[in-house]
């Protein structure tokens, strides 16, 4: 596959980008449709987070479905937006990883957001929609082999770069890397139990 253009995407295009991308990657979907549902707030239960395992906290299994869904999609808008708008793929990158960011550090909730796990997969699906395929395929394997979630999307996030590595998307690659990094980063108590082996299992209660 060709290399992105970095010659066709201006300085204001790439800014353009990053801020859109941000700001609807900031959407707290999950804080909201709590809200909405009189769940009350959701960072004052479980892991304190915004993301869809936490609002499944609450009992409600449609509306953790409606997160993950709506938190995939933000990311998968803004990239598909920002190439659009740009005609670059570039931008796609870069407008689907400032989405991912936006979902972390959302400037409506003090920079406090979630983990990023279907925000990463909504930005595969807005620029490499393959990886959506074989990120699916990975945390499923590895879901049914150790029944740990947090480990299915850790084994998954590092898969992906590699793949895009493999194929020749070295750009998205970089990009993906960095978003595994982050994805680590933000899974570290999870890791630690992990190690620990004190982390809940899928349909392990408490």
């Amino acid at each position: 596959m060709p290399s992105l253009d970095y010659s066709s995407l201006t300085a204001t295009a790439i800014a353009a980008s990053l801020v859109i991308g941000y700001f609807l990657g900031s959407i707290p979907f999950g804080f909201l449709l709590t809200r909405m549902a009189g769940l009350g707030d959701v960072r004052k239960i479980g892991s304190g987070n915004i993301g869809a395992t936490n609002v499944l906290r609450t009992g409600n299994k449609p509306l953790a479905a409606a997160t993950l869904l709506l938190d995939a999609l933000k990311a998968t808008a803004a990239a598909v937006l920002a190439q659009h708008l740009f005609g670059s793929e570039l931008a796609g990158l870069l407008g689907g990883f400032a989405a991912f960011i936006g979902h972390l550090f959302p400037v409506w909730l003090g920079f406090k957001g979630g983990k990023g796990v279907a925000t990463y997969v909504g930005m595969l699906l807005g620029v490499e929609p393959i990886m959506v395929a074989v990120f699916a395929v990975v945390w499923i394997g590895i879901a049914w082999l150790s029944r740990y979630s947090s480990l299915s999307a850790l084994v998954a996030t590092l898969v992906i770069p590699v793949a895009l590595w493999i194929l020749g998307r070295q750009d998205a690659a970089l990009v993906t890397s960095a978003m595994t990094v982050i994805t680590y980063w933000k899974h570290k108590t999870n890791i630690e139990r992990l190690i620990a082996r004190t982390e809940s299992k899928i349909g392990q209660k408490g």
